[in-house]
């Protein structure tokens, strides 16, 4: 398994961005096809963007494409979620996420979560 750790959340503005990190450690990490949930009060765990291992690939959520970019630097074994024009709905706790397989990808690793609230 892959151990995750995010930061980088916060409170910002409507409008603001707010760049997430996730470390990853563990077996082979850099192998792993890496992601971002999220999860808005009341609401079920929703996926934003994944990674390929290469990171060749990206794919997002309708909702957060052309505001959102997911990248990742293997060598410090780590993904991002740069996050722009944020909106009060993007308000959730977000999650990395570690898995294999691609487009189609399970996951099997999943980390704490950072809050990230936009105020409007």
């Amino acid at each position: 398994q892959v151990q995750l750790v995010e930061s980088g959340g916060g409170l910002v503005q409507a409008g603001g961005s707010l760049r997430l990190s996730c470390a990853a450690s563990g077996r082979t990490s850099s192998s792993y096809v890496m992601g971002w949930f999220r999860q808005a009060p009341g609401k079920e765990r929703a996926f934003v963007a994944a990674i390929s291992w290469s990171g060749g690939s990206t794919y997002y959520a309708d909702s957060v494409k052309g505001r959102f970019t997911i990248s990742r630097d293997n060598a410090k074994n780590t993904v991002y979620l740069q996050m722009n024009s944020l909106k009060p709905e993007d308000t959730a706790v977000y999650y990395c996420v570690s898995g294999t397989g691609w487009p189609t990808i399970s996951y099997d690793s999943w980390g704490q979560g950072t809050q990230v609230t936009v105020s409007s």
